[in-house]
C-alpha cells in the first residue's frame, strides 16, 4: 500500500485485498486506477465491517464524481470483513499530479521521477 494513504490497523491487515480492488476502478477521463492516480488519502475499518474511504477528485468537474463511489462500495464489499462502504470526499488538500505514483506515471507518459 502506498506510504501516503493512511491505513489504520484493521484495514492494513486486509491492505493487498483493498489496493487490489482499488486498482480495478478507473478514473476514465484520464484513464488510470484511482490507486496509482492518488486519489485515496484514508481507509479505515471497524470491527462491525465498515470500511470509510477518505478520497478526493482531480477537480470538482472530474466526470468520475458520480460514479467512483459507487464503484468503490461494490468493489470493496466483496473483500471478507467488510460489510459496508462509507465514502468521504474531501477536497483539502488539494490533488495534484505529485500524488500519480511512479508507475502511475510511466503508464500516462509522464516523467516517473
Amino acid at each position: 500500500m502506498r506510504d501516503d494513504i493512511t491505513l489504520n490497523p484493521l484495514a492494513e491487515a486486509k491492505a493487498d485485498d483493498i489496493q487490489a480492488q482499488l486498482e480495478t476502478i478507473f478514473d476514465p477521463e484520464i484513464g488510470l486506477d484511482i490507486y496509482n492516480l492518488g486519489l485515496i488519502y484514508e481507509i479505515h475499518l471497524d470491527e462491525a465491517g465498515l470500511c470509510q474511504v477518505t478520497l478526493t477528485f482531480t477537480g470538482v468537474a472530474c466526470a468520475c464524481i458520480e460514479t467512483v463511489p459507487v464503484e468503490l462500495k461494490e468493489k470493496l464489499v466483496t473483500i471478507p470483513g467488510i460489510d459496508e462502504v462509507k465514502v468521504n470526499v474531501v477536497w483539502s488538500p488539494v490533488w495534484n499530479m505529485t500524488r500519480i505514483s511512479r508507475l502511475g506515471r510511466m503508464t500516462l507518459g509522464i516523467n516517473p521521477n
